[in-house]
């Protein structure tokens, strides 16, 4: 007898069709990731890479956490959780004020893309690193890190991944999509 599939709940497959159907700009590559499974009993997972003049400069991963039974810490029954690391100037990382500017670009995505949310918290954090010995290499590098989680208030998770997305090109020093760069 072959073994029984559970079919998700329409719950989760809208939220994950409305994460799918998502065409982010042309600078950012959105692929499909294998989900974690101890979580919850549903997810859906998402990585993306930002590349600028061919060079990958930022990375993420984007996962949908489904719990019909809700949890109390997500005040729901779903969850986004993601994460993602950008390069950055060295100089940048030794702003102090750089967390809080990390963090209001998540916010002010997720509020300019009308992606309502609750229970929203996370971590930014900024590092650099200098090569010696047998891995000398180029000058300092640094990276700023974002993680984050918050409850979608709908099912409707385009928007959040659009909000996502444009946190990416924030991280990246993308342009506003039309603008021209012209320092490049």
């Amino acid at each position: 007898m072959a073994p029984s599939t559970v079919l998700p709940p329409e719950t989760f497959t809208r939220a994950v069709q409305g994460l799918t159907s998502v065409r982010p700009r042309a600078e950012i590559a959105l692929d499909p990731l294998p989900a974690p499974k101890r979580l919850a009993p549903f997810a859906h997972a998402i990585g993306a890479t930002v590349l600028r003049d061919e060079d990958e400069v930022s990375t993420g991963r984007l996962v949908l956490l489904y719990d019909p039974q809700g949890h109390p810490a997500w005040q729901g029954t779903l969850r986004l959780v993601s994460y993602l690391t950008a390069e950055i100037e060295p100089e940048l990382a030794a702003d102090p004020l750089l967390p809080a500017v990390g963090w209001s670009w998540l916010i002010d995505a997720l509020d300019a893309h009308g992606a309502d949310y609750t229970a929203i918290g996370g971590t930014v954090t900024q590092t650099t690193s200098t090569r010696f010995g047998e891995l000398a290499g180029p000058p300092a590098a640094a990276d700023l890190e974002i993680r984050a989680s918050w409850t979608p208030l709908s099912t409707e998770l385009g928007v959040h991944l659009e909000a996502w997305c444009a946190l990416l090109s924030s991280t990246a020093g993308l342009p506003p999509p039309g603008v021209a760069d012209l320092a490049r």
